[in-house]
């Protein structure tokens, strides 16, 4: 292990020898020692398709020999006003304000700051936000304030702020309660909102997918529920599509397969295609008109060295014309791996199995205690590794999320290593 590196989400007293990796190239990843392993998690959720694609590459390069970095502050350019008017033109026709900032905790953090000093400009205080059990919005103050509370914020507990936290109502193939659930869910938000209507600014949600928090899913008819209560009850409704948007659910956006509009919306991981650091947040016009003001006061004091990098938004137009070429493919991914499912629901030791765009998932039945921390996670690791394959699972949850350029063949060959896996390390 590097005596100089720090490594995220890892406690470096126990954690193996990290791979070196040397190159990639669509799928594969290939090691110093000369090993190839496919990335079947699409590392962390950021490529889109496939590593060293040459379209966005030959972006980057062409635009490095123009226009590197200038101060967004006073100045402007044409890669961040292209991309601007082309995400706005692909999302819900009232978020009209695209804010550029680098990260997804970053994009929430930002998304956060306008929905509180939205109500600020407009005299009200509100200083409540409601969230959900098990949701994950990046690991900035305020990403960790909206977020379940978990070993990741634990030590940090006594600096975030008062957030009302409602169930998820996780739903899978074959769920016969879900309905239910989310009536109960609905209920209880009513009930918080009809008791205490000025109290809260903002309702944060990742639609769909709850991604670190065990690739859960939830209905488009809830997230459709909360858009009207969040209406009726006039509290904003912010999107954090972090990891969603751009294909990811087999919509472009989540929003879109949920047939929702939110009043803001997050944007980073695949934003680039998996090249560059870039986040967007972007806002409807109601939000920026609150801020729009001869008062200095009202203005969002937020920024970033790096803001609307012209390379990383080079990399993102590339990425969005290579979004509409591969829309065939993140369509057509939900019903390939559901073509793989029937085996899976064979396996004894297989719950839960859900699939929602090119993201499948299922639960492990393990002895130890369900959740991130379970212990097959890192046996599961190293088997695929051993195998091959890149899997890193949420604790007892496995997951794919592949590249959109995997193919049928390459797919199948995914399965089977896991059936394999499965089979060898849980039997009976």
């Amino acid at each position: 292990m590097d005596p100089h590196i720090w490594y995220p989400f890892s406690q470096a007293k126990t954690a193996l020898e990290p791979l070196k990796v040397k190159a990639a190239k669509g799928i594969w990843l290939e090691l110093e020692d000369g090993r190839r392993i496919i990335d079947c998690i699409s590392s962390w959720w950021v490529n889109l398709y496939g590593h060293a694609h040459p379209k966005i590459a030959q972006a980057i390069f062409q635009q490095a020999q123009q226009l590197e970095h200038v101060i967004f502050a006073g100045f402007t350019h044409e890669p961040a006003e292209q991309l601007a008017e082309r995400l706005t033109a692909l999302l819900p026709s009232n978020l009209s304000r695209v804010f550029f900032s680098d990260d997804g905790s970053t994009a929430v953090e930002v998304a956060l700051k306008m929905a509180y000093q939205y109500w600020i400009n407009l005299g009200q205080k509100r200083s409540a936000f409601i969230a959900f059990e098990g949701s994950y919005h990046g690991d900035t103050f305020g990403a960790m304030s909206v977020g379940s509370r978990s070993p990741f914020s634990q030590a940090f507990t006594d600096l975030l702020f008062e957030v009302e936290f409602l169930p998820f109502p996780a739903t899978h193939l074959q769920d016969q309660e879900v309905s239910l659930r989310e009536s109960l869910v609905i209920n209880q938000l009513e009930n918080c909102l009809s008791q205490n209507p000025d109290r809260y600014a903002a309702i944060i949600i990742e639609p769909l997918v709850q991604g670190a928090g065990g690739m859960r899913l939830c209905r488009p008819e809830f997230i459709q529920q909360l858009r009207h209560i969040s209406q009726a009850f006039n509290v904003l409704l912010i999107f954090d599509e972090v990891m969603t948007g751009f294909g990811r659910t087999g919509s472009v956006f989540a929003s879109d397969r949920a047939g929702v509009a939110p009043d803001i919306i997050c944007l980073s991981k695949g934003i680039t295609g998996g090249f560059l650091p870039l986040a967007v947040t972007v806002c409807s016009e109601m939000i920026y008109n609150a801020f729009y003001s001869d008062d200095i006061y009202k203005a969002l004091y937020h920024g970033h060295s790096y803001t609307a990098n012209p390379l990383g938004c080079a990399a993102a137009l590339a990425s969005l014309e290579l979004l509409e070429e591969f829309k065939p493919a993140f369509e057509g991914l939900e019903a390939k791996h559901l073509s793989h499912f029937p085996a899976l629901q064979s396996l004894p030791q297989v719950e839960k199995l859900r699939v929602m765009g090119t993201i499948a998932a299922l639960d492990l039945i393990t002895p130890d205690t369900p959740g991130y921390f379970n212990q097959i996670a890192p046996r599961i690791r190293q088997a695929a590794l051993e195998q091959g394959l890149l899997l890193r699972p949420l604790g007892n949850v496995l997951y794919l999320m592949p590249p959109y350029c995997i193919t049928e063949a390459e797919l199948a060959h995914v399965y089977r290593g896991i059936i394999q896996l499965i089979e060898t390390m849980l039997h009976n």
